[in-house]
C-alpha cells in the first residue's frame, strides 16, 4: 500500500527542489542563499545542483512544473515572493496533480487498484471522495454478506432466480454506482453460497429496484430480495415494516413510484408475480447489514 503522499516525497520534491536550486543559482544566488529560500541545507543545495539526486522524467518534462519553477525562481531571486507565497503557489500545483492528474497517474503506477474508480478516483484527499465511499460501500456490503451466512434460515429465504444484496453510493444514478455479490447468492444444499467479494456493476435486477426506489422517494441505499409468500410480508409488518405492492408487468421505475406514492418511507416493496415473472420481496435498508439483519426476523 502506498500513498499519494509518498509518491510527492519520493518523486516531485526531489525533482522540484533540483529543478528550483538550478533556477536560483542560474540566477546568480549562492549555495548558502538557496538553502535558506529553501530551507534545506547547503549539502543539499551542492547535491540538487550537481545532479546527485535522482529526479522523475516525467515531472521534468512537465511543461507546467517548468513554468512554476521559472516563475517561483524569478520572484524569490528579485524579493518580489516571499518563501512562504512560493510554498503556497507549489502546495496548490500539487494538489492539481494529485487530482487525477500526472501525481494521480504516477500514484495509479504504484497502486493500480485505484485505476477502477474512474476519472475521480484520485480526490482521496477529499472524505466526500468516490474512492471512500466505494470503499465504505464495499465494506458494508461485505458485513451484510456475513450476516447472511450466518443465519441459518436464509437458504429457505433464496428465491428460484437467486438472492443479492445491494448497496449504492449517496449519489447513485446507474447500476454501475451499485455494488452486488457478482452472480447472485444461492441455495446450495440448505447453505448459502456466497459466489464472490462484491463488486460495483455486477447486479442489474436488485440493483435497478433500488435505483427505482430511490427515484420514487425513498432514502435507501440497500435492498434484498427473498422469496415471496403472503406470510412472509405480514411477518415485516408485524415486525414494525411498511410494505407495499408494485406491479411486477409494468415499467419497473413507474410502477415502484406508483407504490411509494402514498408511502415513501416503506422498507418493503413485493410483487406477486406475473407472466413468466417470480413473486419478490425486497427489503430495503439504510445500508447492506440493516437490509440483512431484517430477514432474521422471517
Amino acid at each position: 500500500m502506498k500513498f499519494v503522499e509518498e509518491v510527492v516525497v519520493d518523486e516531485f520534491l526531489p525533482t522540484f527542489r533540483s529543478m528550483l536550486a538550478e533556477a536560483l543559482r542560474e540566477r546568480g544566488l549562492t549555495q548558502s542563499e538557496v538553502a535558506e529560500l529553501l530551507g534545506i541545507s547547503q549539502s543539499a543545495v551542492s547535491k540538487y545542483v550537481h545532479g546527485e539526486v535522482e529526479r522523475n522524467d516525467r515531472l521534468l518534462s512537465d511543461r507546467r512544473l517548468r513554468e512554476l519553477v521559472e516563475r517561483l525562481a524569478e520572484g524569490l531571486a528579485s524579493g518580489e515572493m516571499s518563501p512562504v507565497q512560493a510554498l503556497v503557489e507549489a502546495e496548490v500545483f500539487v494538489r492539481r496533480l494529485e487530482r487525477g492528474d500526472l501525481l494521480a497517474q504516477l500514484h495509479e503506477a504504484e497502486m493500480p487498484g485505484l485505476a477502477e474508480y474512474g476519472d475521480d478516483r484520485f480526490a482521496i484527499h477529499d472524505p466526500e471522495s468516490t474512492v471512500r465511499a466505494a470503499e465504505q460501500v464495499l465494506a458494508s456490503l461485505r458485513r451484510g454478506v456475513r450476516i447472511l451466512e450466518n443465519t441459518d434460515e436464509f437458504p429457505d429465504l433464496v428465491p428460484a432466480v437467486g438472492s443479492n444484496l445491494v448497496e449504492c453510493l449517496p449519489e447513485a444514478e446507474g447500476i454501475e454506482d451499485v455494488a452486488a455479490v457478482p452472480g447472485r447468492i444461492l441455495d446450495l444444499e440448505g447453505t448459502t453460497a456466497i459466489p464472490g467479494d462484491p463488486e460495483f456493476g455486477v447486479s442489474e435486477h436488485v440493483a435497478s429496484v433500488l435505483l427505482a426506489a430511490r427515484a420514487g422517494g425513498s432514502d435507501a441505499r440497500a435492498a434484498l430480495n427473498v422469496r415471496y409468500e403472503a406470510d412472509i410480508v405480514e411477518t415485516l409488518t408485524d415486525a414494525g415494516y411498511t410494505a407495499v405492492e408494485f406491479d411486477a408487468e409494468a415499467d419497473l421505475t413507474e410502477a415502484v413510484a406508483d407504490a411509494l406514492a402514498d408511502s415513501p418511507d416503506a422498507d418493503v416493496l413485493y410483487q406477486t408475480g406475473g407472466f413468466g415473472v417470480e413473486p419478490i420481496v425486497y427489503v430495503l435498508g439504510a445500508d447492506g447489514p440493516t437490509a440483512a439483519r431484517a430477514v432474521r426476523k422471517l
